[in-house]
């Protein structure tokens, strides 16, 4: 592993604290710190691996912030999880057998039509709506289905769960977000776990990107609560559609 110069280290950490509150209110944390810590010199392996680590802090925080708030029922969220975890460890430990180019590909039109939906549909709001699906069935195909999507690729699972919580259970948009944030801390422990065997993780810059991220996470989750929707709903359509072309640049 190279050094990283004091400079590059503590841009690196404010880069976290800004991921962690943007991520906090509506995902997308790692559109700031996946290209940060590619440019600072990490090869992608460890930029991902790395970013793991330091994005379950953020992902922690804002957990605990909306769970404080009464925003989660833990009889639902720790099963949940679980499955979620599951899933990102079987995507991490197949992340070879899996073709990755046609996700690449799929992803920024996924997340386009992800931006639409919550961008124009009318109900979209702070009030729970009449779900689709049982909680029971949700846990048991669409988290684990994530989060294996969440160890294999990654990018915009935090969407992925937001659309299956609003669409399918009917949860209003806080409580989504807040529910997101505990299928992405523990997909992101699942993949850390998985990925710790592989020597790439930089632990020192990954604890301290994890302590501003866990400030961030706190800041961002405390203005969704207050400002719900108005404030969720066009952070995470704007969230949706810059990492959609961020994708897609990456695949031009």
């Amino acid at each position: 592993m190279s050094p990283i110069s004091p400079p590059t280290f503590m841009t690196l950490v404010a880069a976290a604290f800004a991921a962690g509150f943007v991520d906090a209110i509506a995902g997308g944390g790692g559109l700031i710190t996946l290209p940060a810590l590619t440019l600072a010199g990490l090869d992608p392996v460890s930029a991902i691996a790395t970013n793991k680590l330091q994005g379950s802090f953020g992902a922690g925080s804002a957990m605990r912030t909306y769970a404080r708030a009464g925003h989660l029922e833990w009889s639902e969220a720790w099963p949940l999880a679980s499955l979620a975890g599951l899933g990102a460890v079987a995507g991490a430990l197949l992340v070879s057998h899996v073709p990755l180019r046609w996700l690449a590909v799929a992803m920024p039109f996924a997340l386009i039509l992800i931006a639409l939906y919550f961008g124009l549909c009318p109900k979209l709001s702070d009030v729970a709506t009449r779900p689709r699906m049982g909680v029971k069935a949700f846990t048991l195909t669409i988290a684990p289905l994530v989060g294996f999507y969440d160890g294999v690729f990654g990018p915009g699972a935090g969407s992925f769960y937001m659309l299956g919580f609003v669409a399918l259970l009917g949860f209003g948009i806080v409580k989504a977000t807040a529910y997101t944030k505990v299928a992405n801390f523990a997909s992101n422990l699942a993949a850390l776990a998985t990925l710790s065997f592989t020597g790439h993780v930089y632990w020192i810059l990954g604890f301290a990107m994890g302590a501003a991220q866990f400030f961030g996470a706190r800041l961002g989750a405390h203005a969704a609560i207050k400002n719900g929707a108005r404030l969720i709903r066009p952070m995470l359509v704007t969230i949706c559609l810059l990492l959609a072309a961020r994708l897609a640049w990456n695949q031009l």
